[in-house]
């Protein structure tokens, strides 16, 4: 599964960096007598949407803010993840426990209905998508921080450390974070698949990328009044989300079998 994931994911970044280069048609350019045309069309590879816009051209330029969208919430939990779950397990327990305290706050609420929450607070755009999604990822990516430091904490080389007279940072950027980042980026390459599902969620509410601007959760949206008269040109960006969502999933799901052996 691991090379066909990585296949999936790989193409998509490279839709994403050489979009206006790749697609065949910008991204708002269609024609109006040729709206909803069927795959296989001559010059329409995926058909054409409601507007006579080439799918397939749309989906290229939806993939660079289909990917930010899942791509920089991720790397800012992480950030935030690893610094508290960092805090908590090298800190005493009164911190720990403040700390584990407010991320189970987090933790009482659905994350999809707090992401919205957050959003739709923030305003509707890009930016807010990327932050509440942040904050939403943070709890579970704190935790499993949290649990990787526990089990090293009390090792022998942390022991060494101490009692080299190491400071507490020193032992958390030299000792800690090379022990602890392995298995919290295995953990976030799959935390991906379910953030790209969640951003083009964000978009198809309407609290993401707003219409004409491709992207995949917003194209859904758009395209979801043809699921009857024309079936195909709202399956083909829900596809796209399953299976670049399941294909980080799968990443990330292998890296960590790798790393356990």
């Amino acid at each position: 599964m691991r090379r066909p994931a990585l296949a999936v994911v790989a193409l998509v970044a490279l839709a994403a960096l050489t979009a206006p280069w790749l697609a065949p048609y910008g991204q708002a350019e269609g024609v109006l007598r040729d709206r909803l045309l069927p795959p296989g069309s001559a010059g329409h590879l995926l058909g054409t949407d409601g507007q006579g816009r080439d799918l397939l051209s749309r989906l290229i330029w939806g993939a660079r803010p289909s990917l930010l969208g899942g791509v920089l919430p991720v790397g800012f939990a992480l950030l935030a993840g690893a610094v508290l779950g960092i805090a908590a397990g090298l800190g005493p327990r009164p911190l720990e426990n403040l700390i584990m305290r407010l991320l189970d706050v987090l933790y009482a609420f659905p994350a999809v209905l707090l992401a919205i929450a957050i959003a739709s607070a923030l305003g509707a755009g890009p930016a807010g998508t990327v932050v509440s999604l942040s904050i939403v990822l943070t709890p579970a990516v704190a935790r499993v921080v949290l649990t990787e430091v526990a089990a090293i904490r009390s090792a022998d080389f942390m022991e060494a450390a101490r009692a080299s007279g190491a400071r507490g940072h020193v032992i958390a950027l030299r000792q800690v974070v090379p022990n602890v980042l392995p298995a919290a980026l295995t953990y976030c390459t799959a935390l991906v698949g379910l953030a790209v599902v969640y951003a083009a969620g964000m978009s198809f509410l309407g609290l993401g990328v707003a219409p004409p601007a491709a992207e995949w959760g917003s194209m859904l949206n758009e395209l979801r009044q043809y699921a009857f008269s024309a079936p195909w040109v709202a399956a083909v960006p829900a596809v796209v989300v399953l299976v670049v969502s399941a294909a980080f999933t799968a990443l990330g799901h292998t890296g960590g079998e790798r790393s356990v052996r």
